[in-house]
């Protein structure tokens, strides 16, 4: 054998060896560039996918309406007047629209809702709470201690202060005589009557034994609370008047 015939098979190895070697680089490189695309693809699929689901598939859709903290309102009133659209996509519904109609009934004194996904709507509200009871052109109606009118009785329920509204008063003065009655202390409640209001500082109490209490505004409630009891603890008197609670005033003589 030759010099000649025994390198060419081994020069054959070494250019068989580097035209796999430039194949795999030239695959490797291939791939490379494939596999951006591939994650690209995938990215975008996801994204449309996405898409989809969030803004026009039912599966996110609403299909149920929670609520919670209703009780002189039934949960149906609250979703009649909230008006949740069942269907429409979750990630798009007006929640404020549905807050500020909620809220317009006259029962609830703060609302919220949010959404629960995947498909759930939750309102939760906290209602006013009656404070005292006022005649209306002749219809009893319920007040909170803000003076909101909001509901109605066939007659007034006993344990709650009854508010006379005179033709003088507003509803400044009503707002005004329902934090009287909310700032009153449950034994001093009790004690009371009605509340006769005809101005928003010309408010009175009328005991159940028909003593007066002439209070004045409700600024300074507590501290009027206060030097009242300790007045009817000691004196017998036909009229308190604790309108300058640091100058309290009795009287035997009725107004």
């Amino acid at each position: 054998m030759t010099e000649t015939g025994g390198l060419a098979p081994v020069r054959d190895k070494a250019a068989e060896r580097t035209r796999k070697r430039f194949a795999r680089r030239q695959w490797a490189r291939r791939w490379l560039t494939w596999r951006y695309v591939l994650v690209f693809v995938l990215l975008v699929a996801a994204v449309v996918t996405a898409v989809w689901l969030v803004f026009f598939s039912a599966v996110l859709a609403v299909k149920s309406v929670t609520v919670t903290g209703a009780d002189l309102l039934s949960e149906r009133q609250v979703k009649q007047a909230a008006a949740v659209p069942e269907g429409e996509q979750l990630a798009v519904l007006d929640t404020a629209g549905i807050l500020l109609r909620v809220k317009a009934l006259a029962a609830v004194k703060s609302a919220d809702v949010a959404k629960r996904w995947p498909d759930g709507v939750e309102i939760r509200i906290v209602e006013r709470q009656v404070v005292a009871v006022v005649d209306l052109g002749g219809r009893w109606r319920g007040i909170d201690s803000e003076g909101v009118v909001f509901r109605e009785y066939d007659r007034p329920p006993g344990g709650l202060p009854r508010v006379q509204v005179l033709a003088t008063a507003d509803r400044d003065a009503l707002r005004e005589a329902a934090e009287v009655v909310a700032a009153l202390p449950a034994d001093l409640s009790a004690r009371v009557d009605h509340v006769e209001v005809a101005t928003v500082d010309q408010i009175a109490l009328v005991l159940r034994d028909q003593r007066r209490v002439e209070w004045g505004s409700a600024e300074e409630s507590a501290e009027k609370a206060s030097v009242l009891a300790a007045l009817l603890e000691a004196r017998e008197a036909r009229v308190y008047d604790v309108s300058v609670p640091g100058q309290p005033v009795t009287s035997d003589s009725a107004r």
